[in-house]
């Protein structure tokens, strides 16, 4: 069961990953709050659609008495989420993507720590997995150079409360109904975008046209697909190897914006997404092990 977690979040950060090369031409003619608007919006009623299509399997949970709402958990999620996207959207106005990036993640360490107050054991292959991961992002990311602004600031603390929805979804996915978590936090951000794209910006319906296909990707494979992938992946994986695979976003935005973009990838940069990978694979090793011997017994 932990492997198909494993897989749902490695989807969830290959979905994530190759939205940045939409993004990039998302944002040519939308200002940040008005494509994230945009985006939740779309990506809102996608997840209705799978929140719908579930009912089947709903009505059998509450006829055996397993079925627990997620409204009220997926709305803390949710507030959770639209603090740290709106951080990391206002700092990545005074900062570059590739520190976006790199900031972030440092959930990769933060989510371990977080994980450890909060009583959860986190095993010495996940430090040491997470260990090479962070080198793995920083050569991928920052290509040798680091220098704080004011933007990196915003963003190191939107890492915050992206350890926080991580750890806090990792609490409460396995206990509710993991549809109606996602459809009610995507909600949440839906709402709020809107409103800071209406108090903030001006959209008008000729830059939405023109953005038509990175608002879809954006909105039903990120918001919708990646995050419903999310919550279902963190039933089964733990915290620690759930924030490493996550982090999987970077190499594979490296790998779209070569592929999409034309972006050329040097090789400190492949460099790094070596050392990811075998962060990814040094945090399973365990899992493997454990995994082998009850076989064998």
């Amino acid at each position: 069961m932990q492997l198909r977690g494993d897989l749902y979040l490695l989807g969830a950060a290959f979905i994530w990953g190759t939205t940045f090369a939409f993004q990039v031409t998302g944002m040519e003619e939308l200002g940040p709050f008005g494509y994230a608007a945009a985006r939740y919006l779309l990506g809102f009623f996608s997840v209705l659609a799978i929140w719908y299509g579930f009912r089947t399997r709903r009505a059998r949970a509450r006829a055996i008495g397993t079925y627990a709402s997620g409204w009220k958990t997926g709305l803390a999620a949710g507030g959770i989420m639209f603090i740290a996207t709106t951080l990391q959207q206002v700092g990545m106005t005074e900062t570059t993507a590739g520190k976006t990036a790199f900031i972030t993640a440092l959930y990769i360490v933060l989510v371990p720590l977080g994980a450890v107050f909060l009583g959860r054991k986190i095993r010495r292959e996940n430090w040491v997995g997470a260990g090479l991961a962070v080198v793995g992002l920083y050569l991928l990311s920052l290509h040798g150079s680091f220098s704080v602004a004011h933007g990196d600031v915003i963003i190191f603390i939107s890492s915050f409360f992206w350890t926080a929805h991580i750890l806090f979804v990792d609490r409460f996915a396995a206990r509710v109904d993991a549809i109606e978590l996602s459809v009610a936090q995507i909600f949440v951000c839906t709402v709020g975008s809107i409103v800071l794209a209406a108090l903030f910006e001006t959209v008008t319906a000729q830059a939405l046209l023109h953005s038509w296909l990175p608002i879809f990707y954006g909105g039903v494979m990120s918001a919708g697909v990646a995050f419903t992938l999310q919550i279902l992946g963190q039933q089964y994986a733990e915290p620690g190897p759930a924030a490493i695979i996550m982090s999987f976003e970077s190499v594979f935005g490296a790998l779209a914006g070569w592929l999409l973009l034309g972006e050329v990838l040097t090789r400190v940069e492949i460099m790094g997404c070596v050392l990811m990978f075998f962060g990814m694979i040094v945090t399973q090793a365990g899992l493997f092990r454990r995994q082998r011997r009850r076989g064998i017994a």
